[in-house]
């Protein structure tokens, strides 16, 4: 039987303003210990886009900036088995407590769930009315991996500027 995998502990601003969930890191991103560290995912271009900065190469760089602007990074899934780095793959996942980071930091407003799995494990294991003065979004997967959905690049950072209200 393989390992279970298990997510990274939250990028957490002092005061967060907005929590990006991913469904569960990929193969890369395991094997990095990075949020989003495969090169081909446009998680960070999409960020650096967004606030018009010059695309950062280093990873504590990276996770200063999105600390800087009041995002911070965690998943849905805390724990799960799955072979590859599909999402579609994922088994036996265990949530991470979401509802408790929320309480920590009730300066958050808005979780923007990163693609489909991430926005539907939420939603099954969070009953909405758990969350107060909290704003819940799904947008397009930051992923590499072609989907039933995908649009250009363009048009994900169109749909990610949503965040940017927030903050």
């Amino acid at each position: 039987m393989q390992e279970k995998l298990s997510s990274f502990t939250p990028v957490l601003p002092e005061k967060p303003r907005v929590l990006i969930l991913g469904s569960m890191p990929g193969g890369q991103s395991l094997e990095k210990q990075e949020y989003y560290g495969n090169p081909r995912n446009h998680f960070w271009n999409i960020l650096f886009v967004l606030f018009h900065q010059t695309p950062l190469q280093d990873y504590e760089a990276k996770l200063d900036f999105v600390k800087e602007k009041g995002i911070a990074l965690w998943d849905t899934i805390g724990k799960c088995y799955r072979r590859g780095s599909l999402d579609a793959n994922i088994m036996d996942e265990e949530p991470n407590n979401i509802i408790e980071l929320t309480e920590q930091f009730p300066s958050i407003k808005l979780i923007a769930c990163n693609g489909g799995k991430a926005y539907d494990t939420f939603k099954r294991n969070f009953p909405m009315e758990q969350l107060t003065g909290v704003d819940v979004i799904k947008l397009p997967s930051t992923s590499p991996i072609p989907g039933r959905y995908t649009k250009t690049f363009e048009g994900k950072v169109e749909e990610w500027r949503r965040i940017v209200e927030y903050l």
